[in-house]
């Protein structure tokens, strides 16, 4: 069992590298596409989640994620071993976004999940996640009179 904890271990480190990696190549491409800032919702729950939108603007200004090509990094689940992919612009936000997810709330999307959303400022290069997780709650009283 230690060994699956392990891997796992090495695993959610290579998601982390590739993370860093990705990330300026993605603002790279959104400065290039003179986007100013990008918002991605999610959510979450029974076990299934996903990205619901990815809305991008340049100044104030709402506008399209360009389909522009980008090489991007991915962590493979055999340890610490990592691919690398040509994917457009939109689908390499949305797997930065899933990836930091894994990396920061493995398991958002079970029982009663999470969602929130992802604030990409292309200026400063920083990106702000809003995460609600959601729990179920019980108050239980016993008395004997």
């Amino acid at each position: 069992m230690n060994n699956v904890f392990n891997e796992y271990e090495l695993y959610l480190n290579a998601v982390a590298k590739a993370n860093e990696d990705n990330k300026p190549v993605i603002f790279d491409a959104l400065a290039a596409a003179g986007l100013t800032r990008v918002t991605v919702e999610f959510d979450g729950a029974g076990d299934s989640g996903q990205i619901d939108g990815i809305t991008a603007y340049a100044g104030e200004a709402l506008t399209e994620v360009p389909l522009t090509s980008l090489t991007q990094h991915q962590a493979t689940r055999s340890g610490d071993d990592f691919r690398t992919l040509e994917i457009t612009l939109p689908d390499a936000i949305e797997a930065l976004c899933y990836d930091y997810l894994e990396q920061c709330h493995d398991g958002w999307e079970n029982n009663e999940g999470a969602s929130g959303t992802f604030e990409f400022d292309v200026l400063n290069r920083s990106i702000h996640l809003d995460f609600h997780e959601r729990f179920m709650d019980v108050n239980t009283s016993c008395h004997d009179f």
